[in-house]
């Protein structure tokens, strides 16, 4: 018995680290904005903002594998409002990285007094505008059998543990690597990394704006 829960522990742990990396990998809002947050001020922004981020994830989790069925049930009788509220949410968010203004940022090889906890609330209620994300956890749920019959609580938070340790490999790599090339960019380096970024992110909220539209 106790080895039946030994093999289930191991095999829960690996698929939440799976997990983990499969929400945080695809290179959306979060990761362009985690990019142009470690340019512009360090890397240890760049990881709190995937961190941020990953909470969000975290706690759509806890509701997917508690309350999966009212969630569900909501999540569908409101699908066009809530698809749309955070479509412009990230286009909004997208037009002020677009206007951020580098002189008012520290340039790489300057010391920064941004603040960690502001670019964990943001990046945290930027993850958290779009529910939809739901829908993408009960698929990889699904397909990793991430909860199985006779998989205790105790296992489940591990298991939830787990995705935040996949997620933080990607935001450590990611940021890592933008690091080390952040003293390579100049003023009108950084003004350029915040319009891509910006662009980026407002393309993406209005392709969903636009797929809204047509349901």
């Amino acid at each position: 018995m106790l080895l039946i829960e030994i093999n289930m522990l191991i095999a829960t742990i690996l698929k939440g680290i799976i997990i983990g990396l499969s929400i945080s990998v695809p290179l959306g809002p979060i990761g362009m904005l985690c990019i142009q947050r470690t340019l512009n001020h360090g890397r240890k922004y760049g990881f709190i903002t995937g961190l941020g981020a990953t909470t969000s994830d975290l706690l759509y989790s806890v509701i997917t594998i508690f309350f999966l069925s009212f969630v569900i049930g909501f999540i569908d009788e409101y699908r066009f409002i809530l698809q749309l509220i955070g479509s412009l949410i990230v286009i909004g968010f997208g037009f002020w990285i677009f206007r951020s203004n580098p002189v008012t940022q520290p340039l790489p090889h300057e010391k920064s007094d941004h603040s960690l906890f502001s670019d964990y609330i943001t990046s945290f209620g930027l993850t958290l505008s779009n529910p939809l994300i739901l829908f993408v956890l009960i698929a990889l749920f699904a397909r990793f059998d991430f909860v199985v019959p006779g998989t205790t609580i105790w296992i489940l938070i591990v298991g939830l543990l787990s995705v935040l340790i996949g997620a933080s490999i990607w935001w450590n790599l990611l940021t890592f690597s933008v690091n080390h090339f952040r003293n390579k960019f100049n003023f009108r380096g950084l003004k350029l990394i915040n319009r891509i970024t910006g662009i980026v992110i407002m393309l993406i909220g209005g392709a969903g704006t636009f797929i809204s539209l047509l349901k």
